[in-house]
């Protein structure tokens, strides 16, 4: 809820929505794999984990697109209507270390871009469109550098009710949202000047909203998990203040189909905590996740997987390379975790 998932902006922008629900959208790709720039706000989120011979790696690429409702009757070219962010992230499993960049620009003048009708966008060098064998993801970044093709190996995932997204308790707290998982990795990726050969899975999430959080909720907890025998999870709770859930929601397809979960059927249970150094938050970065499908674990590879993303979108969250291990204790898949509202109450 890439996620993907604007962590956003500066407080100058802030909008109060009026109280609409979204309408219900049938969801057309090309097409909507591009741009809405009439919504407020958009993310397109890659996450994944990659393996070079002996060492294993988790990865992140995230646009964000904010739509400026202040600027929007300027006639001005210079005027901020649509901001673009990006974050990307490199987690170096057996060096147990976090690697992370971030960018942000207004779009035009040939340095943001935010395109309709495909997904292209572009901020200065770093880059994620669709091309006719999946998704390129292009991120020169400070430490790292990432150059990988996702492939799909199945079709898109609609979440919610056909694409239609509840994130909270009021109809117009909600989004437009679908996955793609199970994408299939190659490419390169380097880090600190050396070069790997890396190959993997990823998960793709795309998300739009104009109204996305209900004033009670602080933040978000969220995964995205590839399972080794194909199947896909989602599950996603809003967060109160003292810790109790405002909403969630999440699927789980399989072989045998889609099922869609019902607000109050997941359940996020904190297992271990681990405490940032640099923000004093306090972190669940082991969790019992129960949904219809399974009572899962989620457990984070390295606990210090923080971004500290004040530089662009005014944030610091969690969002790192997880395993997942089913009721059994055995280890069925891996994918990515993200917590926001822990070091500051989250703000769209």
């Amino acid at each position: 809820m890439r996620r993907r998932t604007l962590l956003l902006a500066p407080s100058a922008f802030a909008w109060t929505p009026a109280a609409v629900a979204l309408p219900a959208l049938n969801l057309a790709f090309p097409r909507d794999h591009g741009a809405h720039p009439g919504r407020r706000t958009e993310w397109w989120y890659i996450t994944g984990q990659a393996r070079a011979g002996e060492r294993e790696f988790g990865f992140q690429v995230t646009f964000f697109r904010s739509r400026i409702e202040a600027t929007q009757g300027m006639t001005s070219r210079f005027a901020a209507k649509q901001l673009l962010f990006a974050h990307a992230a490199v987690t170096d499993v057996q060096g147990r270390k976090l690697w992370h960049d971030q960018r942000i620009a207004r779009e035009g003048f040939d340095v943001a871009l935010a395109a309709q009708g495909d997904l292209r966008v572009r901020l200065r060098d770093w880059s994620l469109q669709r091309q006719s064998d999946g998704y390129h993801a292009l991120v020169p970044a400070g430490e790292f550098a990432l150059d990988l093709q996702c492939t799909p190996t199945q079709p898109v995932l609609l979440q919610g009710d056909h694409g239609l997204s509840r994130k909270g308790p009021l109809v117009e707290n909600a989004s437009y949202y679908y996955s793609h998982p199970q994408l299939a990795v190659r490419g390169t990726m380097t880090l600190r000047g050396q070069r790997f050969e890396v190959s993997g899975k990823a998960w793709l999430d795309h998300e739009w909203s104009d109204d996305y959080l209900h004033p009670d909720a602080v933040g978000w907890d969220w995964i995205g998990m590839n399972l080794d025998d194909g199947s896909a999870l989602t599950a996603f709770r809003l967060r109160r203040q003292d810790g109790s859930a405002l909403w969630d929601g999440g699927s789980f397809r399989s072989k045998a189909g889609l099922y869609v979960f019902s607000p109050g059927e997941v359940v996020f249970s904190p297992q271990r905590r681990w405490t940032s150094p640099l923000s004093q938050a306090s972190y669940p970065v082991e969790w019992i996740v129960r949904t219809p499908a399974d009572f899962y674990t989620v457990k984070a590879v390295i606990d210090n997987q923080e971004l500290d993303s004040r530089g662009s979108t005014g944030t610091i969250y969690w969002e790192g390379l997880s395993d997942l291990l089913d009721s059994n204790g055995r280890r069925v898949g891996r994918g990515y975790l993200e917590m926001t509202g822990y070091a500051q109450r989250l703000r769209m």
